[in-house]
C-alpha cells in the first residue's frame, strides 16, 4: 500500500468502475473486491485496483457525494486519443482534445461516472503516469502556493518542483497565483493549480487521500496536523484547512478487511465505525475478539 492513496467515493458502482477502469488502461487492474455489511450506506462494496500501477481504493458508499472537478487525475500516455475515445463515452468533456501550449495532445474529460481525467501526450511511459491534481476554486483560490508548502511540511519524502504563475492578463485570475505546480509528499507525485473563474464547485468527500499508518503515533501525527473541521472528523476521515478529504488510516485495517473471516470483519466494522481517529490497539483487538482492558487502557 502507497503511504498516500486516493480514494473514490461512488454510489453504487465502485466495482463496475474500477473493472472498466481495468480494461482501459493499461498496467492495470482490480486487485481485491469485498463487502462491508450493516454499515450506515447498509451493505457497502469496496475495491482495490490500479491504473497505470498507480493504487486506488473506492467504495460503493451511497449517494452522498459526487466528484467534481476540483481533483482530477492527469494521466500522461503515448495512447491519449485511445483512451479519450473509451472515457469519453457517456462522459462530459471539460477541454476538448486537441493541441495545446502546453502539450501535443491533451484533453480533460469526466468519465460517465462523473470522475475527472486529464489525458496528456507522453513521449514515454516510465515514472509514475498518473497524477492527483488540485484545483484550488472560490473560497480557497488563491491558496494552492500555500496549499503546496503546507502539505510538503507535513509528508516525508516531499518536495517543490517546477511551477508556473499566472501572469498578469489570465482573466480572472490574480498575477503571481499559481497556474501549475508539481510537488511530491512520501515520493508521490502531486500537482496543484488556482482558478479563479466561478466553477460552482470544489473539493468534497467523493475524493479523499488515504494516509497508510503503520503505528498509532503515525496517525496522531497526521491526524493532529491535518484536521481542521472538527464536524468532519468520523471513522478516519478529516478536512484538512483548504477543505481537501483526507483519511488516516493504519495500514494493518486494510489486512483486517481484507484476510479477516466474516465475524472478524464484522467486530472490526462494528469497531471502527463510531471512531473519529482510528485507535489501532482497539482495532486490533476486535480482529483477535479480545475484551477491552479494564479502565479502557491501550
Amino acid at each position: 500500500m502507497n503511504r498516500i492513496t486516493p480514494h473514490l467515493w461512488y454510489d453504487r458502482e465502485a466495482v463496475e468502475a474500477a473493472e472498466l477502469y481495468s480494461s482501459i488502461f493499461p498496467d492495470s487492474r482490480v486487485t481485491h473486491a469485498s463487502t462491508l455489511h450493516d454499515t450506515p450506506s447498509g451493505d457497502a462494496d469496496m475495491v482495490s485496483f490500479a491504473v497505470l500501477g498507480q493504487p486506488f481504493l473506492a467504495i460503493s458508499g451511497g449517494p452522498l457525494f459526487k466528484f467534481t472537478p476540483a481533483v482530477s487525475f492527469v494521466v500522461h500516455s503515448k495512447n491519449v486519443d485511445e483512451l479519450w475515445d473509451e472515457l469519453s463515452r457517456d462522459g462530459t468533456v471539460l477541454m476538448p482534445l486537441g493541441a495545446y501550449p502546453f502539450s501535443e495532445r491533451f484533453g480533460w474529460i469526466a468519465d460517465r461516472y462523473g470522475l475527472s481525467w486529464q489525458l496528456m501526450s507522453a513521449g514515454d511511459d516510465s515514472g509514475q503516469r498518473v497524477t492527483p491534481k488540485l484545483m484550488f476554486v472560490g473560497e480557497v483560490c488563491g491558496r494552492a502556493e500555500e496549499a503546496v508548502d503546507f502539505y510538503t511540511s507535513v509528508f516525508p519524502d516531499a518536495e517543490v518542483g517546477p511551477v508556473l504563475r499566472h501572469g498578469a492578463v489570465a482573466g480572472p485570475d490574480e498575477e503571481g497565483t499559481i497556474s501549475h505546480a508539481v510537488f511530491t509528499l512520501a515520493g508521490q507525485e502531486f500537482a496543484a493549480m488556482d482558478s479563479a473563474y466561478e466553477h460552482g464547485f470544489g473539493f468534497n468527500e467523493a475524493i479523499s487521500f488515504m494516509v497508510g499508518c503503520e503505528t498509532q503515533d503515525e496517525i496522531d501525527y497526521y491526524w493532529d496536523r491535518l484536521s481542521a473541521v472538527p464536524e468532519a472528523e468520523q471513522c478516519g476521515w478529516l478536512k484538512d484547512k483548504f477543505g481537501v478529504s483526507w483519511q488516516v488510516v493504519p495500514s494493518a485495517l486494510n489486512e483486517m478487511l481484507s484476510n479477516g473471516t466474516p465475524e472478524q470483519i464484522a467486530r472490526v466494522t462494528k469497531a471502527f465505525l463510531p471512531m473519529k481517529k482510528f485507535d489501532l490497539a482497539e482495532l486490533k483487538r476486535a480482529y483477535e475478539g479480545a475484551e477491552a482492558p479494564v479502565g479502557g487502557e491501550s
